[in-house]
């Protein structure tokens, strides 16, 4: 399939999606087969009237839904216990815990200050503890904060709780069609609705910072555009409006340049603007279609994908000297990668028995993995952590996001309440960074 058909294909499909609101809801479809069995204790609340958000549900949720914890229902437990002092690990034994996570809440001048502990059942020992304040507002986020620390001393990995993705939905009927580019919480919820237009919204990405975001749209004169929004600051900006082509923006790791793709000067290739000078550059020349830039990890590469070679593969720059290598050699169709935060592969859209998958390129044992077993996968994008990839996919005949771990153990998916989602992006960064407290 050549890229432009896909695009076509893709813009055609647009065109087809049933009326969507933004809010996801997440379905656990593959868990890892020894999960950790974790109790997540009701917290003690020292403060008047109810907390605006159940912050234990907050954690329970995400620590369930990651596929790697099992956690007990209160139901089920013999004591409630929010101190160490006051856990008895033979109870925890006899039902076969693993783990606790104990905590209090209370009133503070900032808000509200949690405390919480991690405890090991089996050592009788605490293995993580700490104390953050927030406002009423950002008691969901704490709750993602405990949620991380407690993932990433279990599993060893850094959590994603805390980070966002973004997305884009469709509403009304196909003769009077709005799009909605949105960003929401990693568990789908506090749904933002950041861009409502009646043109198509494609390719938003993220600055390596979290605070701006690239898109396509065709607000003007319906020809494709790229735009610079602030999430902070609510300023937008008009990048480019070239003939042609106007496409699949990426930042720089360093958030100063933005890589694209043009055809103002003939054939699809990609260029590179500078955001500061707003000075253009052109580092591929060539008659087949080259499309979908992404960065290596240091800045110092753009991988992307071409059919110079007679088929979509996926190719190398190096900036340096503007060398060019090709990476991808199984298979037909090779698309839209995007490079592991370590730089030790690549995720991208691999083409197996004419259906659409997403597959892991390891660099160093040179082996191609596909990761999922849905059809019409595209997409791909990367949480921060490289341990989890979100992707835009078909499951009976909707259009939903869904979610798979880099080893493939772990599979969920995020349908939508009505309707399609498409174009996920995985945040950089957390929504909310906690400086822990002196205990």
């Amino acid at each position: 399939m050549q890229l432009f058909v896909r695009l076509m294909l893709f813009t055609l499909t647009l065109a087809a999606w049933l009326p969507a609101r933004a809010d996801l809801r997440i379905e656990v479809t593959k868990g890892v087969d020894n999960a950790v069995r974790v109790a997540v204790v009701p917290f003690a609340w020292n403060g008047a009237g109810a907390l605006p958000e159940d912050v234990t549900a907050v954690i329970n949720s995400d620590l369930t839904l990651s596929g790697r914890f099992e956690t007990l229902p209160v139901g089920q437990m013999l004591s409630l216990p929010h101190e160490v002092s006051e856990i008895f690990t033979r109870d925890w034994r006899l039902l076969d815990v693993e783990y606790l996570v104990i905590g209090r809440i209370a009133e503070s001048p900032a808000g509200y200050r949690l405390d919480f502990e991690l405890f090991n059942v089996f050592k009788n020992s605490v293995e993580a503890a700490a104390a953050i304040e927030g406002t009423a507002d950002e008691l969901r986020d704490m709750g993602h904060y405990v949620s991380d620390v407690v993932f990433g001393k279990l599993t060893g990995i850094e959590g994603a709780f805390s980070t966002r993705i973004m997305y884009v939905t469709a509403n009304g009927p196909v003769t009077d069609r709005s799009y909605q580019l949105n960003i929401a919480d990693a568990d789908g919820h506090r749904v933002e609705t950041i861009l409502d237009s009646k043109e198509p919204i494609l390719s938003a990405t993220w600055s390596s910072d979290g605070r701006y975001i690239a898109y396509v749209s065709f607000e003007r004169d319906a020809r494709p555009a790229i735009y610079l929004r602030d999430t902070v600051g609510g300023t937008l900006q008009q990048l480019t409006d070239y003939p042609g082509l106007n496409g699949a923006p990426s930042f720089s790791p360093d958030g100063k340049q933005l890589a694209m793709v043009l055809s103002k000067d003939g054939n699809p290739d990609i260029y590179v603007l500078d955001l500061t000078t707003r000075k253009l550059r052109r580092i591929t020349r060539h008659y087949g279609i080259d499309t979908e830039p992404s960065w290596s990890p240091d800045g110092k590469a753009i991988i992307f994908t071409s059919n110079r070679g007679g088929q979509p593969q996926i190719y190398q720059m190096h900036l340096a000297d503007l060398s060019i290598e090709r990476l991808t050699f199984e298979g037909d169709y090779n698309a839209k990668a995007s490079v592991l935060p370590d730089g030790s592969g690549i995720v991208m859209v691999h083409r197996r028995e004419g259906i659409f998958h997403i597959a892991l390129l390891d660099f160093k044992r040179g082996r191609l993995r596909v990761l999922t077993e849905t059809n019409l996968d595209e997409s791909p994008s990367i949480a921060p952590n490289g341990s989890m990839l979100i992707y835009a996919t078909q499951v009976n005949d909707e259009g939903i996001l869904a979610a798979v771990s880099i080893d493939g153990g772990v599979k969920f998916n995020l349908p939508s309440s009505e309707g399609d989602v498409r174009e996920p992006a995985w945040s950089p960064r957390k929504r909310k960074q906690f400086t822990p407290l002196r205990r």
